[in-house]
């Protein structure tokens, strides 16, 4: 995740991402598909030869249509909420890089946020994990890398959103690393913080995009007290869960 968020930047430093950079992203999520399945086949190999009876197959079958149904369902859900959103936001004189950044961003993460939120509480907490950090690579790859592909002379890339809103992407997924090192969890003040993080954002945006001089303070009460602490924090959590000699 981190790799493919430096990528994109690097392919926005001219501000726009070409065709030729869109099939080498799209062609990166490919390799990344590729490898997962294989990787994903060896580690379950000895469960799936258990498992390959009759019985399973209708099961698989029925699983197979309900999960259909329920793609089918998202997108549609989807479909109206970012339609309705955005007309509204545009109502409000709201520009499209705002709503992208927020409305449809949002809209098009409900899924993503309703699977993790029902699997961690089902205890299936891996598949909370693997959704969001699978759906950032997968966004940034294949989303992004096969508009690019299709869009005549590319996707342009906003001044805003190469100096300000790219780096805070790749920040997040930076600080992602310590936080699913220490003991290997996402504890519940790390997800409030994250979550306290992307309310900072969402308010950053808006004020900006009011021409509110208040941005300014909000960014220097984050830069010089909030990102310390945080990183303080941090620090002290690598140090507790550190590797120990005999374990």
């Amino acid at each position: 995740m981190i790799g493919t968020s430096v990528l994109l930047i690097l392919f926005s430093l001219d501000g726009e991402i070409g065709r030729w950079e869109g099939a080498l992203l799209f062609a990166g999520v490919i390799s990344y598909t590729v490898w997962t399945v294989r990787r994903s086949r060896r580690e379950l190999r000895d469960q799936a030869e258990a498992d390959a009876a009759g019985p399973v197959v209708s099961s698989r079958t029925r699983q197979l249509a309900e999960i259909a149904a329920g793609l089918a369902l998202l997108i549609l859900g989807s479909k109206w909420l970012v339609d309705a959103a955005v007309t509204i936001a545009r109502h409000l004189g709201v520009s499209d890089l705002i709503i992208g950044l927020t409305i449809i961003a949002v809209g098009t993460s409900l899924p993503e946020l309703a699977t993790s939120v029902l699997a961690s509480l089902r205890g299936q907490r891996d598949i909370a994990v693997g959704n969001v950090v699978g759906s950032n690579i997968f966004n940034i790859l294949s989303v992004l890398g096969l508009s690019a592909l299709v869009a005549p002379g590319g996707l342009p890339v906003p001044l805003a959103a190469l100096t300000f809103d790219l780096p805070v992407m790749l920040a997040v997924a930076v600080v992602c690393l310590p936080i699913f090192m220490a003991g290997h969890r996402i504890a519940r003040w790390e997800g409030l913080m994250f979550l306290g993080y992307y309310g900072v954002y969402v308010l950053f945006l808006v004020l900006a995009a009011v021409d509110y001089d208040g941005r300014m303070l909000l960014a220097q009460a984050v830069l010089w007290f909030a990102l310390p602490l945080t990183v303080l924090t941090l620090a002290i959590s690598l140090w507790r869960y550190r590797p120990r000699a005999g374990h």
